[in-house]
């Protein structure tokens, strides 16, 4: 039920993050399958400099910094700030984006759930506009030699040739908009190594880990179904109806769903309840939306996974779509708002 009266069990900050958490691993756990275990020195690093930029903003604002840093909230926001970066990006890139999303887009706003703009997605979409290459460097499927990658991490070692390369997005952009090759979309995933069966080699099994770990925070109540199942129907709406459409300029849903960064959007941060809508209708006009600018940004725009700055064009929209929503106060008109 989703008017008043109504009750709510008890929950904790501190719990929900923990959970939160938690169902990020079974993502973070193929992550480091396929890709190497450069992702957890960038999630121990961005964690490391959330804690210590939340605990001098804290003490800058006068508020109990034991109390308020132990919520979990900073950790959160510096595990995804790491998972939507690049595993290989130095180590200041990502110190420099958890410093965005903890003191920028969150404590200059006010703190815990005073922040309009979801924080990690301010993080990446700064760092990709002013570090476009840095935020391009991605490890190839199965490399997992651990050295070459923390050298790359911590002394700046940036001959990267033989691990890197392009995301699947961005190698499927690519070939599509160089007249020379006139490729197709059936020769190009059937001639990419960074295609597998479904999406992205590698990338599938991450979003299919992403999507236990989201439908685990549904079944915890944690999150409520609406914006995930929004934002992935629209997605694959879309995408499958241009596919069938014109097969040979745009890919199926498979592909959108389970490459780039759609099911970690879908479950864990578009869900986020404070730069998000709050009403239920609210919340699928919100995800439809964030679908929708995601799809346009990945097939036109110039940069190949759309989803952060998708998110971040939904949150200015936010407080027009919770008050366009608002279901009818019990004894009241819609109308007049007067008995």
């Amino acid at each position: 039920m989703h008017t008043s009266p109504h009750v709510l069990k008890p929950a904790s900050v501190r719990g929900v993050m923990l959970k939160v958490l938690a169902a990020l691993v079974p993502g973070i756990c193929a992550y480091v399958w396929f890709f190497g275990a450069a992702i957890l020195a960038q999630i121990a690093l961005a964690s490391v400099a959330a804690l210590v930029a939340e605990a001098l903003m804290l003490k800058l604002r006068g508020k109990p910094v034991l109390l308020f840093l132990g919520d979990g909230s900073a950790l959160v926001t510096a595990w995804l700030v790491a998972l939507t970066f690049p595993p290989l990006a130095p180590w200041w890139l990502t110190v420099l984006g958890v410093l965005i999303a903890i003191v920028v887009a969150k404590h200059l706003y006010g703190g815990l759930g005073q922040n309009p703009f979801n924080p990690a997605m301010v993080a990446f979409c700064t760092m990709i506009v002013a570090y476009p290459q840095l935020m391009s460097q991605w490890p190839r499927a199965e490399f997992n030699t651990l050295e070459p990658m923390l050298r790359a991490i911590f002394s700046g070692d940036r001959q990267l040739d033989a691990i890197v390369m392009a995301t699947p997005l961005d190698a499927l952009r690519t070939v599509l908009r160089d007249p020379e090759q006139r490729a197709t979309i059936a020769g190009i995933l059937g001639s990419h190594a960074s295609f597998g069966n479904i999406g992205g080699r590698g990338w599938e099994w991450v979003a299919f880990g992403y999507l236990l770990g989201g439908l685990w925070l549904i079944q915890q109540r944690i999150i409520t179904w609406h914006v995930p199942v929004a934002f992935v129907a629209t997605l694959a709406v879309i995408a499958a109806a241009f596919n069938i459409a014109e097969p040979e300029r745009f890919v199926g849903a498979n592909f959108h769903l389970f490459t780039g960064g759609a099911m970690l959007g879908a479950f864990f941060i578009a869900t986020d309840p404070v730069s998000g809508c709050t009403t239920p209708a609210g919340k699928l006009i919100f995800a439809a939306g964030a679908a929708l600018l995601t799809w346009i940004i990945r097939s036109f725009g110039a940069y190949p996974d759309g989803m952060a700055f998708a998110i971040l064009l939904m949150n200015l929209l936010v407080p027009l779509i919770d008050m366009g929503t608002q279901p009818r106060v019990f004894g009241h008109s819609r109308k007049n708002d007067s008995p």
